[in-house]
């Protein structure tokens, strides 16, 4: 067996802590302590703790994902697809909701267009479905027409006058 240098508790703490910053583990460098006392308390193995410790991080990444992916996505409102009320919109089958909110036409590249009047829930589905997008890992940017024509028409200017 090797020799290994005791250091105090409160030297390990400054060298999880610097570490930590160095490797940018924000949950690791937060969690290292309690997690560490309730492992020592439960009687829990290295591994283990390491494990709930690393764990924590990939759980507070992932969150930490989908609020940026939400976030960027600049929506108006955050809404969900539970949230969506299926019975006022009739028209529309609870399994083609249940399909749509797995993302798999998008995965097609596959169109979605909602028509219909003002108050049927439109624009709450396609937030909804936004929002489910994030969770998924995908990108999305929320925009209205009329944006999207203005940018375009903007975008469409700024070029050099050989290429119009």
């Amino acid at each position: 067996m090797t020799d290994v240098a005791m250091i105090s508790d409160d030297a390990a703490a400054a060298a999880i802590d610097a570490a930590c910053k160095t490797l940018h583990l924000p949950t690791v460098r937060a969690d290292a302590g309690p997690t560490a006392d309730a492992a020592a308390r439960d009687r829990l193995t290295h591994r283990t703790y390491l494990a709930e410790l690393l764990s924590a991080e990939t759980d507070a990444r992932t969150i930490r994902r989908r609020q940026r992916r939400i976030h960027e996505a600049k929506l108006p409102r955050i809404k969900t697809l539970e949230a969506f009320d299926a019975a006022a919109t009739p028209g529309i089958p609870a399994s083609l909701l249940t399909t749509l909110a797995t993302g798999a036409w998008i995965d097609r590249g596959e169109p979605l267009v909602l028509l219909g009047d003002s108050g049927t829930g439109k624009s709450h589905l396609l937030i909804a479905l936004g929002v489910a997008a994030c969770h998924q890992g995908r990108s999305v940017r929320y925009t209205t027409a009329a944006a999207l024509v203005n940018e375009l028409a903007h975008d469409h200017w700024k070029l050099p006058s050989h290429d119009r």
